[in-house]
């Protein structure tokens, strides 16, 4: 069973890659044909902003690719290229790029502002990640006026068993 599960994650990160590495070829090769055709500008700073996509399609391929063995059999099925948090981020900031690459297609180079989002993405990110994990521990500080009022709040059965409970008995 779990021989399965892996042909099937590398069956479909090999589709997700091949789909990501065509795009990746075509969206960089019509803006360099339509940059070298229209203007004559420097590249640098498309180097300069399509250097992490470039980055980030390397390691999709060095941790995503499936490896198989000289018989064919499957040796890795690759790492889950679909998985949450900084792989998630990692395609957020692929796509985004290929946004980009639209809009300086469309409008110059002033396109290229847009790709500002990706750090203001990014420190969003991390800003509602802290608060919530500040949030979340904030409950092992102990009883604050929060506790007790929320404690007053609950149920006339609930009150009356912690009352019944406080309550000393003599035998």
């Amino acid at each position: 069973m779990a021989q399965k599960a892996a042909k099937t994650l590398a069956a479909r990160n090999v589709s997700v890659l091949n789909r990501t590495l065509l795009l990746t070829i075509g969206f960089h090769g019509i803006f360099l044909i339509l940059r070298l055709l229209f203007l004559q500008r420097s590249l640098m700073l498309y180097s300069l902003l399509s250097a992490p996509a470039v980055i980030i399609q390397f390691w999709f391929e060095r941790i995503g690719r499936p490896t198989y063995g000289p018989n064919g059999e499957l040796k890795r099925s690759g790492e889950d290229l679909e998985a949450k948090g900084l792989t998630e981020w990692m395609w957020d900031v692929l796509y985004w790029t290929y946004l980009c690459f639209i809009f300086v297609i469309l409008i110059g180079d002033y396109g290229w502002w847009a790709y500002i989002v990706v750090p203001l993405y990014s420190i969003w990110l991390a800003w509602t990640t802290f608060n919530g994990a500040r949030q979340g521990l904030a409950g092992f500080s102990g009883a604050d006026g929060n506790d007790q009022a929320q404690s007053q709040t609950g149920s006339k059965r609930q009150q009356k068993m912690e009352k019944r409970g406080q309550k000393v008995q003599y035998r």
